[in-house]
């Protein structure tokens, strides 16, 4: 295999897998900012919440990448799907860390609320995180570095201001 096809290979894992992580973090913000405004009362409702509503959202993510790949690219239907499922697993796997944290915190025996803003308070971090290594690969220097970074925490303090409208 030669260089620019492995290269090729890489930059499409890192763009796919990036934009699901990106957007599977996103939701699972809106997800805490809805659920955490006095929707649900533990930890456990939470959790389910939040893995429904990604676990959902990926199957529809799923079945419209793969349609997208066959009707576009002409593909073969289980050709479009592998490709599909490789483009859209971050979506799901998002989850984890978030989830992890809300249920390390409450076997710690924080209270339902400071959880809430807790995971809410590490989503936002993770799209600072996220945006401003966009930034760094980009090639951006420090100003568009941090330029960058606030992009991403605005999106997930969009979601906190759900929160707090809903609360």
């Amino acid at each position: 295999m030669s260089n620019s096809a492995d290269s090729l290979r890489q930059v499409v894992r890192v763009t796919a897998w990036g934009e699901g992580a990106i957007t599977g973090t996103v939701l699972v913000a809106a997800v805490i900012a809805y659920a955490g405004a006095g929707k649900f009362t533990s930890t456990w409702q939470l959790c389910l919440a939040i893995v429904g509503t990604l676990l959902v959202y990926w199957i529809a993510h799923l079945h419209a990448a793969t349609l997208g790949d066959a009707l576009t690219k002409r593909h073969h239907p289980m050709q479009a799907f592998r490709h599909a499922l490789v483009a859209t697993t971050a979506i799901p796997f998002s989850a984890i860390p978030p989830v992890v944290l809300l249920v390390v915190l409450d076997w710690l025996g924080v209270t339902f609320d400071h959880a809430v803003w807790a995971a809410l308070v590490f989503s936002i971090g993770m799209l600072t995180l996220y945006s401003y290594l966009a930034g760094v690969r980009g090639g951006l220097d420090t100003r568009g570095r941090i330029a960058s970074a606030l992009i991403g925490a605005g999106i997930g303090l969009l979601a906190a201001g759900l929160k707090v409208a809903l609360h």
